[in-house]
């Protein structure tokens, strides 16, 4: 497929992202929103992220500085009528987006594929009452999305292979590593094991084995020797098959099998605590710790980005 314009539709942090990563590989990009107010707000979040990416060697002579020609703002919808690929990234209601998909099936060719930008909705729910389901596809971006290798492509349970397969490419265009969901299950691949994690750390806090500080520091301290080059089945085959076996069979029964939010930390989100949105969250931060945790973050997805700059078929060879 010839991708040569995306459209985005909703310019909240996730779609402004969308959008930096798109213009940043020279991909025409027709961004629409409700609020016309949204518009400036995702000119700067693009113009700083392009300047960010241009500070750094790995990106310095592919970031273009005409990307403002190639980028068009719009409260018309009808503005995406010729897109060869359109993104749906608004908030994470499945009424919402079915609505929103309606409205772009109506103006779109029946041929154009359209990705919902989701972290956990079924695609299998969103394809549910449209014309053609077939071309509905999940994509789940991770911000910050001009830099990260992340994304996730889903597959509904009518989404065909054409689909997938032009979610799929455009990840490619974009310097992205993307990993196909072959079934559509909640939470798909990084969430479940993510939050499974979350689930187990709560479970620690709560029970009194370490407080937040220590469960942070060990959890870096040994995450970090191999995360950044394997995931959890390449470092089971680097550390030895056996032993994880053996330990499975001792420790799965003890692992929390907790279903709902854990209490502790219901009470902070209903205290108002943001994280460093307002500097309240599991640690306090003043404005400057905020900023300086943002930038450490940012520093530390290029370092990731260096050390995995070559391509995922010669790392596959490499296997």
């Amino acid at each position: 497929m010839n991708i040569r314009k995306v459209g985005v539709v909703g310019l909240g942090l996730m779609g402004r992202g969308i959008c930096a990563s798109l213009l940043a590989n020279n991909i025409q990009t027709v961004a629409y929103d409700i609020v016309p107010a949204s518009f400036d707000v995702a000119r700067r979040h693009v113009a700083d992220s392009l300047e960010e990416l241009a500070q750094h060697p790995l990106d310095a002579a592919a970031t273009p500085a005409d990307w403002e020609s190639l980028f068009q703002l719009t409260d018309d919808l009808a503005a995406m009528s010729d897109c060869d690929f359109v993104i749906e990234s608004i908030p994470e209601d499945p009424s919402i987006k079915q609505q929103s998909i309606a409205a772009l099936e109506r103006i779109l060719p029946n041929n154009v594929p359209i990705a919902s930008n989701t972290s956990a909705l079924p695609i299998t729910l969103l394809q549910q009452y449209c014309q053609f389901p077939q071309r509905i596809v999940g994509m789940h971006w991770a911000e910050p999305c001009h830099l990260t290798r992340f994304l996730e492509v889903i597959r509904g349970e009518h989404t065909d292979g054409a689909t997938a397969a032009a979610a799929e490419q455009l990840g490619h265009l974009l310097g992205k590593d993307p990993t196909v969901v072959q079934r559509d299950v909640p939470g798909f691949i990084v969430n479940r094991l993510a939050y499974a994690m979350y689930r187990e750390a709560f479970w620690l806090l709560e029970n009194g084995v370490a407080d937040v500080d220590t469960i942070d520091r060990a959890f870096v301290n040994a995450i970090s020797v191999w995360a950044n080059i394997a995931g959890p089945f390449r470092w089971m085959d680097l550390s030895g098959l056996p032993a994880y076996a053996q330990a499975m069979g001792r420790l799965f029964p003890e692992l929390s099998q907790a279903t709902e939010t854990p209490a502790s930390f219901q009470a902070m989100i209903d205290a108002g605590d943001r994280g460093i949105a307002n500097g309240r969250g599991f640690y306090s931060y003043t404005p400057a710790e905020a900023d300086a945790w943002r930038a450490k973050l940012v520093e530390n997805v290029h370092t990731v980005r260096q050390l995995t700059a070559s391509p995922p078929s010669a790392q596959k060879e490499l296997a």
